[in-house]
């Protein structure tokens, strides 16, 4: 019945790296720096989605 909070914080994680490896898709970046952000995003999961929020390339929809 109870649901494991590592768990649910693995999937929390889980979902968050799949929508930066979108987003980082969906940016103006080269192609190098997408699959070096994705390498380092996919290798060091909680590491690697905090500095992308912090240095990595922005998608290329505006954001208001």
């Amino acid at each position: 019945m109870g649901i494991e909070v590592g768990g649910l914080l693995g999937l929390v994680i889980l979902v968050a790296d799949v929508w930066a490896i979108i987003n980082v898709f969906g940016s103006r970046a080269s192609t190098a720096a997408k699959v070096i952000w994705t390498v380092v995003i996919l290798v060091l999961p909680v590491v690697g989605l905090i500095i992308w929020l912090i240095a990595g390339p922005r998608s290329s929809s505006a954001r208001v």
